[in-house]
């Protein structure tokens, strides 16, 4: 895998979390669950950011970023609140994942970038109640 595909495969998965948590707020109450409302509040917020810095990074190299699907489909059942939190691990973890790949593929700069997210991926993870594990990225 070259470091764009890799970017892209990045991005792919980023315009997927984007989406995902959009759901994930909607079936989510402020009210009734706050805190997990606010950590897919944080979520969402931080997917778009990490989105909008790989789109901004493929344009500086002139390379057309990946498109976002028109849907994607959820890991899971989302009719509870554990369901919800479940979903959002599996989000996490395939972000992870991918950022884990992104390291394996690049080199400076770009692997600095695939490294931060890939630790603040497996953290937001174990904030939805993931288990912690000695490699995350590693699939």
């Amino acid at each position: 895998m070259t470091p764009v595909q890799a970017l892209q495969k990045a991005l792919a998965a980023e315009h997927a979390a984007v989406y995902l948590y959009g759901i994930l707020g909607a079936r989510s109450s402020s009210s009734e669950q706050p805190v997990l409302f606010a950590r897919l509040q944080q979520a969402y917020a931080d997917h778009r950011d990490a989105r909008d810095g790989l789109v901004a990074l493929l344009a500086r190299r002139e390379v057309d970023p990946v498109a976002s699907q028109t849907d994607y489909e959820l890991p899971g059942p989302v009719g509870t609140p554990d369901e919800v939190q479940a979903v959002a691990r599996t989000v996490e973890r395939r972000v992870t994942d991918t950022y884990g790949e992104l390291v394996a593929n690049t080199a400076g700069d770009d692997r600095r970038l695939a490294v931060a997210a890939l630790a603040t991926s497996a953290v937001r993870e174990l904030g939805f109640g993931g288990a912690p594990v000695d490699l995350p990225g590693l699939g």
